[in-house]
């Protein structure tokens, strides 16, 4: 992973919680609620980004370096060819691989964060555009992408990660992060995507 693309991801994490924080105050004082409520809320919005940026530092420490783990904004995007063969949602050994040293990398820091942020892991599956053959395994992007999703989930469960801090997420093709139909941003977009968040 490019460390441009850190420095890139770690600029987003901050102009998020600076949008999240001017949200938060626009809307409590719509509300009518005092500043020491604001002064909380945007507490734990920089809390919780300051536990996220530790969580992909570790992961970019143990995670094996390679061009198809990468940091993009607020989060950790894995290709799906890391994790799972064509069209399946399988786990791949080189995938439960890489989903152990993250697992591993979640249960330190999980002790370091406060009780009162009630924080998890997202888990989304994005697909690219091409159809799904008929009479596959799975009728459509949807599903599958939503297999996959929740196969990440349950392999992270099987390795001590409380169920109750991860959610599983299927976007099928239409959460795009790369235009075109060329083969490359084809790869590019069949992706998971960890985000660690606030419930």
């Amino acid at each position: 992973m490019a460390k441009s693309d850190w420095l890139v991801g770690q600029d987003r994490n901050a102009a998020a919680a600076e949008r999240i924080y001017s949200s938060a105050s626009d809307i409590v004082s719509r509300k009518g609620f005092d500043a020491l409520t604001i002064d909380a809320l945007a507490q734990k919005v920089q809390e919780l980004n300051r536990y996220r940026s530790d969580f992909f530092g570790r992961l970019r420490q143990i995670l094996s370096d390679r061009e198809n783990i990468r940091v993009v904004g607020d989060r950790f995007v894995f290709q799906s060819e890391v994790l799972f063969p064509s069209g399946s949602d399988e786990l791949n050994d080189d995938g439960r691989a890489e989903l152990s040293k993250l697992a591993t990398a979640l249960l330190e820091i999980a002790p370091e964060i406060p009780e009162d942020i009630n924080w998890v892991l997202r888990v989304d599956g994005h697909t690219d555009d091409v159809p799904i053959r008929p009479g596959g395994q799975f009728s459509d992007n949807w599903e599958l992408s939503t297999a996959r999703a929740n196969s990440v989930v349950r392999y992270l469960i099987s390795q001590g990660v409380p169920a109750t801090r991860l959610v599983a997420a299927g976007f099928a093709e239409y959460q795009p992060i790369a235009p075109g139909d060329t083969a490359e941003a084809r790869a590019q977009n069949r992706r998971i995507e960890f985000k660690l968040t606030e419930r």
